[in-house]
Parts: C-alpha cells; structure tokens; sequence
C-alpha cells in the first residue's frame, strides 16, 4: 500500500506542477536515451565486424608485419614505433608459407590509391588492391559479369583489372565495363570482370575499386612499401593452431631467428581482431556513458528541487501522519518511492526516444543497431538509482521533522 500511495502521490505531483516536472523527466529521458543509443551502437558495430570477419572464412588467419590494436601514437622516433624493428613481408616468404602442406592457400595483399582514367573520364584517389589468385576466397562475393585473374596472368605480370560496380558506373554508366580499357597509374589495363562484394558495416562496396595481380600492382602502382600482408587458409585436415605453428616455423627459419629471439612479424587470428575491436569499443561506450551521465544529473538536480518543494507543502501532512503513528522509515519510504517513480517516468520516456532514434539509425545508416536487453534493464536501474539517490537528502529531511513544529506549519 505504502508503494501504491507514494506512486500515486509522484504522478499527481507529476500533473500539478507540469513544468518542473517535465524539466526532470526531460533530464533523464535525455540520460536513458544516450545509453540506449549508444549501447544499441556499438552492439551493432560489434556484430558487423563480426560478420565481416566470418566472410573471411572461420578459419583465416593474417601474417602481418606488425599488430597492435587500438589507437596507435607516434613520435617518429625507434621507441614509439615498434614496427621500424620489423622487416618487412615479401613475396618469397609468401612462396615458402604457400608450399607447407598444412596451408591450403594464401592471398597476398598490398593496397593504394590511384587515378583511374577512361578516355576523358578520370576519377582521383581510387582504391586499388593487388592480391593474389585466390582472393576471392577470402573477400566473398562474386565476379559476374566476367572473370578474375589467373595464376598465370600473376605469373606474367598482366595488366588485367577487376573493378568493382561502383567504378563501373561511375567509368562506363550502362554500357558495362568488361572488355573496355581504362588506365590505373597512368598504365593501362584491360577490365575483365566486375565484383559484387558482399554487404558490409563499413560499405566498402560503395567506393570506387579495382583489383589487379599482385605482381602488377607491385612494378606499376606507387604504393607505400613496407605493408604487404598475408591471408592464409590452413588446410582441412589440420587444426588452426598447428597451421599456425607451421607457418611461425617457417617464417622464423627464412628470417634466421634464433630460439632465444622473439619474431619479427605477428600472426593474427579473427578472435584477436575481435578481442582488440572489443576492448576499442568498451573504452568508447564508457566515454559515452560519462557524458550520458550529465542528463541524469540534470534530472537528478530537478529531482531535490521538485521533492524539497513537495516536502514544504506536506509539512502538515507529515505533521499528522506522525501522530497517528507513522515512523520514521515509512516517511522515508513514501518519499523515496515518490522520487523513484518520477524518474522512472523519465526513464520510461527515455526508452521510447532511444529505440525510435534506434529505428532511425538502422533504416538511415547501414550499421546494423540493435539494443540490447542489458541496456534496457541498465537504463532503467539508472533511472530509479538516480530518483533514489537524489531523493534521499529529501526524503530524510521529511523523516527527521519534528511531529509538534509540522503541525504547527501554515
């Protein structure tokens, strides 16, 4: 009855004063709405990697030069760039790991961007990817209409191109761009397929793009050296750690290095990508959590005014109920619940703003957002917590009245 009366004391405290009412409800709402947008963020962008990853194969591992994971400050000096210690890949390291027979294949990667040109058509910038033969493997998607680059095209250095549906239409409009000639680097190129990626988070489909042999790329587009990478596929037959142990072997052997001396290059696995993401975007959600904690403070503030005004009104009501026999801890009670339910309402409104800006997010932007039933059950904890916490000092100042001076208030 007590949880009743102090409810229903809170909402039609919540109808006669509208105004300070609302500026706390307003306050929280904004605080639950944040978290809940922001945790139905970062669910999503946690599960699009995910999902890209698994587009790599479950089983793909990476042979980087260097990995770190997360934001990466430098100086320019050794010390703060742990990556100048490291040789870079090459392509006979990528020969040796290819002939292990734990390894069923592996696709070399370096990347740039480039002027693409078509007759009088010339797009700046263009993402342009060498790899190797069995690329697709590990992209996903498809090659229609036309076809990839063959082993013997890498061997021979061809000047062939893949280019993605974007740089077609942007090149060649409806006519299609298989069969026509364009110019990568100021070298030309003859097209002869179109990739279709899979969908992704980060809508790399969305750019311009083109995919030639690796062994091209490498004599005729300006890149940055030093960054080649590998993408391995370890064969059916063995598990991913024993590939894994093969190929730090190898590499270890090409490169010399003694049992007492660490490698000089780093194998990473998905679940490592994943753990890093993770770990970037905790650090991220707790960020966001500080600044969504400003609203719940303005509520919190609205909450010790709104109560210390209905604490004055009531002086004499609280007058009779302590002589009739009210104890202390039942003021207290009846005042906290009243705090509480008025950010709750609050709360509650915080919900339904932050799953329709949700809605939004999804139908708008291609980040999959999904909110979470922890941030439902978190938004709402926070909201009572700050009622409570808030309508304490309140709540006490009406426990601790003396019966006799409150009855004695005009």
């Amino acid at each position: 009855m007590q949880v009743f009366e102090g409810v229903g004391i809170a909402l039609g405290s919540i109808r006669a004063n509208k105004t300070r009412a609302g500026l706390t409800i307003l306050g929280v709402a904004i605080g639950v709405a944040v978290v809940m947008v922001i945790a139905a963020m970062i669910t999503g962008i946690n599960r699009g990697v995910t999902d890209i990853i698994e587009q790599l194969g479950p089983r793909t591992f990476f042979v980087v030069r260097h990995f770190q994971g997360g934001i990466q400050i430098s100086d320019g000096s050794d010390e703060m760039s742990p990556w100048r210690r490291k040789p870079p890949l090459t392509v006979e390291e990528a020969r040796r790991v290819a002939e292990l027979p734990t390894i069923d294949f592996l696709v070399v990667n370096e990347e740039s961007n480039a002027a693409v040109e078509h007759k009088s058509e010339k797009l700046e910038s263009v993402h342009v990817v060498g790899r190797g033969t069995e690329w697709l493997a590990v992209s996903g998607g498809d090659v229609f209409p036309g076809r990839s680059f063959t082993h013997l095209e890498q061997q021979a250095s061809s000047r062939v191109a893949v280019i993605n549906q974007k740089l077609s239409d942007e090149m060649f409009g409806q006519l299609g761009g298989v069969g026509k000639n364009i110019k990568i680097a100021a070298v030309p190129y003859r097209v002869i397929g179109i990739y279709d990626p899979p969908p992704d988070l980060f809508g790399s489909g969305n750019r311009p793009q083109a995919i030639i042999p690796h062994n091209t790329f490498d004599k005729h587009v300006p890149h940055f050296r030093g960054w080649m990478n590998f993408m391995v596929g370890p064969s059916d037959s063995v598990t991913v750690r024993a590939a894994i142990e093969d190929v730090i072997a190898v590499l270890r052997s090409v490169r010399g290095l003694r049992p007492a001396q660490e490698n000089t290059f780093d194998v990473i696995t998905q679940d490592r990508i994943l753990e890093r993401f993770n770990a970037m975007t905790a650090v991220f959600f707790m960020v966001m959590l500080g600044l969504s904690s400003v609203g719940l403070l303005v509520g919190g503030v609205g909450v010790i005014a709104i109560m210390m005004i209905s604490v004055t009104e009531r002086t004499r009501e609280i007058g009779v109920r302590k002589a009739l026999g009210a104890k202390r801890r039942e003021i207290l009670w009846q005042f906290l619940v009243e705090a509480a339910t008025l950010t709750l309402v609050g709360g509650a409104f915080g919900l339904a703003l932050g799953w329709g800006l949700t809605i939004i997010a999804r139908a708008v932007t291609p980040l999959p957002a999904v909110v979470p039933l922890w941030s439902v059950i978190a938004a709402l904890g926070a909201s009572v917590f700050t009622g409570v916490g808030f309508g304490l000092f309140p709540a006490a100042r009406a426990a601790r009245m003396d019966p006799v001076e409150a009855l004695r208030h005009e």
